[in-house]
């Protein structure tokens, strides 16, 4: 069995400067309602999710602005974080975008719940410091016995 290659830790601020980016345009999306403008945000969220997702945390938006903007001004954080339980956040935002915009075309309803549903994670990511699809990742690796350790010790989500 090849060894398990440990991705570079993330400063902890920058996915949740995204989520407060994330939770205004998803509020925005909710607001506009179905119809155009709403679909033109979602679209955009969805491609910030799909870079984060499927690319990486190093190609989403949000991120590059955290890191080239923010985080220059900001002292060191007190810890990092490994970036796989972000990133499966980011695929779980991806999903729900996807609803959304699904909704926006054929079910309005699905269009409020999904989108709904994505600014309530990315609320409490931004708010309180709680990364809901972090915690789902962490708690599937837990069930799948294979916790996610770093010097012996649980890595931070």
């Amino acid at each position: 069995m090849p060894p398990t290659v440990t991705p570079t830790p993330i400063d902890p601020r920058g996915p949740r400067f995204g989520a407060a980016i994330t939770s205004v345009v998803l509020a925005v999306t909710l607001l506009l309602g179905p119809g155009t403008p709403a679909l033109v945000l979602l679209v955009i969220q969805t491609a910030v999710f799909a870079l984060g997702s499927l690319v990486g945390l190093s190609s989403q938006p949000y991120g590059l602005v955290y890191r080239r903007l923010v985080r220059p001004r900001l002292s060191e954080p007190t810890q990092l974080e490994d970036p796989r339980p972000p990133r499966f956040a980011q695929t779980v935002g991806l999903i729900f975008a996807v609803a959304g915009i699904v909704g926006l075309v054929w079910a309005p309803v699905l269009f409020y719940v999904a989108v709904g549903f994505a600014l309530v994670a990315a609320l409490l990511n931004a708010v309180f410091d709680f990364c809901l699809g972090c915690e789902v990742y962490l708690l599937g690796r837990r069930v799948a016995g294979r916790p996610l350790v770093s010097a012996g010790s649980e890595v931070r989500a």
